[in-house]
């Protein structure tokens, strides 16, 4: 364990975030080698970090959509400073440096792991509902007739549906999460009229799918069927909210493995949106 000298809060830069996602990758979180790129260009403003000596040893996200809403998430510490109580210093300022970043009254979001739940409690969140990790393995499958991939002459339906289901427009993120390299994108479509979307991207262990939204059980099945399909023998991971009892049992149907649970965490009013609508959630890092 080291001891800190001269410890200051400061803005992280790329690279910075780039560290820290590597932290989340050593940390067992299962990232995306390009997901850095994709939160950096959501805000750029939005990853704070302390630095002792000029080296970041610990971090997190501060990100703001459009003023309206805000997520924390990425909380690491180096393993080095742990058990000094730099985390618990470092999330206060982050959550007071968020709330200043916000319009009046926005709420933050966040997926607290079991164990920092009653910490995070204290600090004003409130649990609204568990999140549990599930992993299937690829498997050739019938793809449905009603799915597509996502083109760019969709993005402006997509980016509707989107934010319908995550309760704020967050297209920049959209636009470069669509484009991630090795990115699996599928929509599904009922004469013509969007029913849901399903992103798959590489992770550094097999793919994620993030987010999976449908207006009903059929079409996230046959959305999440042709991301098992596009990844034939690889893991593939889905973060599902416990209260959509359709993900539930779309999970259970296809046997995949429970992995590891958080909450998703709320300070101030939970976003107004129909969870029933949200069969995977897109990052337990940006929301």
């Amino acid at each position: 364990m080291r001891h800190p000298n001269n410890l200051t809060l400061q803005a992280l830069d790329q690279a910075g975030l780039k560290t820290l996602v590597n932290w989340a990758r050593t940390e067992g979180w299962n990232p995306g080698p390009h997901d850095y790129e994709a939160f950096w260009a959501t805000d750029p403003e939005g990853f704070y970090g302390f630095y002792a000596g000029g080296q970041l040893i610990a971090g997190g996200a501060v990100v703001s959509y459009g003023g309206a809403y805000g997520f924390m998430g990425l909380f690491i510490v180096h393993p080095d400073y742990r058990g000094q109580g730099i985390g618990n210093k470092l999330w206060y300022l982050r959550r007071d440096l968020l709330i200043k970043r916000l319009k009046a009254g926005a709420s933050i979001g966040m997926d607290g792991v079991v164990a920092m739940q009653p910490f995070y409690n204290k600090g004003g969140f409130e649990i609204a509902f568990k999140d549990e990790r599930y992993e299937c393995i690829g498997r050739a499958t019938p793809v449905s007739g009603n799915i597509s991939n996502i083109t760019a002459a969709d993005f402006n339906e997509i980016l509707f549906f989107d934010t319908q289901c995550f309760g704020f427009e967050r297209a920049t993120f959209l636009e470069h999460w669509l484009k991630l390299p090795n990115v699996r994108t599928f929509q599904h479509r009922t004469e013509g009229m969007l029913n849901g979307f399903a992103v798959m991207r590489q992770a550094t262990t097999g793919f994620k799918i993030g987010p999976l939204f449908a207006d009903n059980d059929e079409a996230a099945e046959d959305l999440y069927k042709a991301c098992l399909n596009s990844a034939i023998d690889q893991p593939i991971y889905l973060d599902i909210p416990m209260t959509n009892t359709g993900a539930v049992h779309l999970v259970k149907k296809y046997q995949a493995k429970y992995v590891f649970e958080c909450a998703r965490m709320y300070y101030g009013d939970p976003p107004s949106v129909d969870m029933n609508k949200v069969y995977g959630i897109t990052t337990f890092e940006l929301g």
